[in-house]
């Protein structure tokens, strides 16, 4: 890949698997120095790190939740102690309840909506002062923030709020030369899609439905957010992508 990010500084939450690791992947082989932020997967974590510095750039693994202040504040102390910018902020980390709206609980929803969508406000907090250049923020939203589907009322309900909260970030920080944007993807067969209580169903449903093919990978999503990063994409601000294969156009 023709590094037309070199010299970056990339910052990629929940980056140890799935999206958030086909992303930092992305970017490293573009040129960017990654710091890989992940919560519970170490090893994984570790072992992106190891990869992403094999293509001759740094990394750096930080520890932390996104939906708690103090772990984010923790977060940055780290990061500020290797970096003294950062340029990109892909905020992929999420987490969700999986359950009928007829049966959660307001703790289910406040975990959701700080995971999922304040989270991104307190990222953007810490990451623009040290935007120092401009800079570019990529949210990662699924379809669940527009469609109805079942089980997945709160985690969508918190997607739409981030999208919102994107646009809102896109206005604040434009003037500062910092764009913010969304991707917004289609059903993507990763390990949070297995917690799905009806996940072949959303699989064949999703395949059967969509005109540029059955399978819809992370290196697909990373391929959206490496292209929102790029200098050619400096007018696009406060946009959602959506990342689908034309499946929110078939009906």
């Amino acid at each position: 890949m023709t590094q037309t990010l070199s010299g970056k500084v990339a910052l990629v939450t929940g980056a140890a698997r799935g999206i958030g690791r086909a992303s930092a992947l992305k970017l490293a082989g573009a040129g960017c120095d990654v710091i890989v932020n992940y919560y519970n997967s170490h090893d994984e974590a570790q072992s992106l790190c190891e990869e992403i510095r094999g293509m001759g750039r740094k990394a750096l693994p930080v520890q932390g939740s996104v939906g708690m202040a103090d772990s984010v504040q923790e977060m940055f102390d780290a990061i500020r102690e290797e970096f003294d910018r950062i340029d990109i902020l892909v905020s992929n980390a999420a987490s969700g309840v999986l359950k009928p709206a007829m049966d959660m609980k307001l703790k289910h929803f406040r975990w959701c909506m700080e995971t999922n969508a304040f989270a991104l406000v307190t990222l953007a907090q810490h990451a623009a002062p040290m935007m120092k250049q401009g800079g570019r923020i990529v949210a990662l939203s699924s379809l669940g923030s527009q469609r109805a589907m079942p089980h997945y009322g709160f985690v969508g309900a918190s997607k739409a709020a981030l999208e919102s909260l994107v646009r809102t970030l896109a206005q604040e920080l434009g003037p500062q030369g910092i764009r913010v944007n969304t991707v917004s993807a289609g059903v993507v067969d990763t390990d949070a899609l297995s917690h799905f209580p009806n996940r072949e169903q959303v699989l064949e449903e999703f395949a059967a439905r969509t005109p540029a093919g059955p399978r819809l990978t992370p290196q697909d999503v990373a391929d959206a957010v490496y292209l929102l990063c790029l200098p050619e994409a400096q007018w696009i601000n406060g946009h959602t992508l959506l990342v689908d294969g034309g499946f929110a156009i078939s009906g």
